[in-house]
């Protein structure tokens, strides 16, 4: 489906009640540079931290989010995306009172830039999937799956992809009886580990443990971020690979890149803060392309649009991969589909401005709504009227 010669509203949404808050914030901005004036309105929607919906001209400007009275602000108004299919928009204030009324603003497409908890993982998904609006990226079943790291690497494993050996268990089953799961780990693993909340991102309550103690402590801290826990053994002489793709039905993938790490593992402060300014991934030292063969470059790609494709994924994503610098041996590592400045970088190389990413991104946003219109929602019966004259006993459950 074409956009079109007339402007579309876009509705972007970031924010939110989860850890990487302030990596959506950043992204957004990044997201409603990029879309041309021209060719879209754009309506700023933010979540604050405690769930609050706002709209208002001064959610564009990234200085206004370095405090916290930005609900405040002149010209910000409570909203909400209305989950009925009848409204296709926003409700503007979401309950009128008794002087005031609310008003309806219609959104062509809504580009969701919500990293982690109640957007990236589905929930938000689900609410444009009630609300019949066409939205950017992933939906709900791939958005879930890619967001838990313990269920990405079970579909992964299943189909052959290759991931690094693991363990996953529960924050009911440490809190109550840590010490069989810690017996596990030393023996189905062996040390070091790294340890990660099932499902964050952008490298948050991730720790590497050297032994038991250190475990102990940092699976407590990770057990304050999630409810599930994922201990991965560590890959010696690894160096990291991402590959971003793009598309619904032909799925390309991108040039890859070599992230530079001093640490362990890329962590939150050199993925997004170890330059000056505040550019998302762009923020961290890296070599692209990746200083990898041909070979393996392929190798890589392929295995990107392949575990994108298994997850149903549709839009755009990052794939993350560990390669074992003594061999040629891969492990995908993540799937992000709403990763943080949207690869733009990685997109550069390939030629595409972030302009054209967006405009790409928007353009599959409507492919992907064009062809749920083909599925037929409402079928008919006649078992209300059956029931109705012969009563509810007796019917089939």
């Amino acid at each position: 489906m074409s956009i079109g010669s007339d402007k579309k509203t876009v509705g972007v949404i970031f924010g939110s009640r989860s850890v990487e808050h302030d990596v959506s914030v950043v992204t957004a901005q990044q997201v409603m540079q990029a879309l041309r004036p021209e060719k879209y309105e754009v309506v700023p929607i933010y979540i604050t931290r405690d769930g609050r919906w706002l709209t208002g001209p001064g959610l564009r400007d990234l200085k206004n989010f370095q405090g916290d009275n930005i609900a405040d602000m002149m010209g910000m108004k409570e909203t909400l995306i209305s989950p009925s299919a009848g409204h296709q928009g926003m409700i503007t204030p979401p309950v009128a009172g008794m002087f005031a009324r609310n008003q309806l603003r219609r959104l062509d497409v809504v580009f969701p830039v919500v990293h982690g908890s109640h957007g990236e993982d589905g929930t938000l998904q689900g609410l444009f999937e009630l609300a019949d609006l066409p939205y950017v990226g992933a939906g709900v079943m791939a958005s879930a799956i890619t967001r838990d790291k313990i269920m990405l690497k079970a579909l992964l494993a299943q189909h052959g992809i290759p991931v690094v050996k693991h363990l996953a268990f529960s924050r009911h089953d440490w809190i109550t009886n840590p010490a069989p799961l810690l017996e596990r780990i030393a023996s189905e693993l062996t040390y070091p580990v790294f340890i990660k909340p099932a499902t964050l991102g952008s490298s948050i309550g991730v720790a590497r443990a050297t032994n038991a103690d250190e475990a102990r402590n940092y699976i407590n801290i990770a057990a304050n971020f999630d409810r599930r826990i994922l201990i991965e053994a560590a890959v010696k002489d690894v160096i990291e690979i991402n590959c971003a793709v793009m598309g619904n039905y032909d799925v390309r993938a991108s040039v890859l890149e070599q992230p530079i790490t001093w640490q362990e593992f890329l962590t939150y402060e050199e993925k997004y803060m170890r330059t000056e300014g505040a550019s998302g991934m762009k923020g961290a030292e890296r070599k692209i392309p990746a200083p990898i063969s041909d070979d393996l470059t392929q190798r890589v790609r392929q295995m990107a649009i392949a575990a994108f494709k298994l997850a149903d994924g549709r839009g755009t994503a990052r794939v993350d991969f560990l390669l074992r610098k003594d061999s040629d041996e891969i492990f995908l590592n993540e799937v992000n589909t709403m990763p943080g400045s949207l690869a733009f970088y990685l997109w550069q190389a390939e030629g595409m401005s972030p302009s054209a990413v967006v405009d790409e991104l928007i353009r599959l946003a409507f492919e992907a709504y064009a062809d749920k219109r083909k599925t037929v929602y409402n079928y008919k019966t006649g078992l209300i009227a059956h029931a109705a004259v012969k009563g509810l006993k007796g019917l089939k459950k």
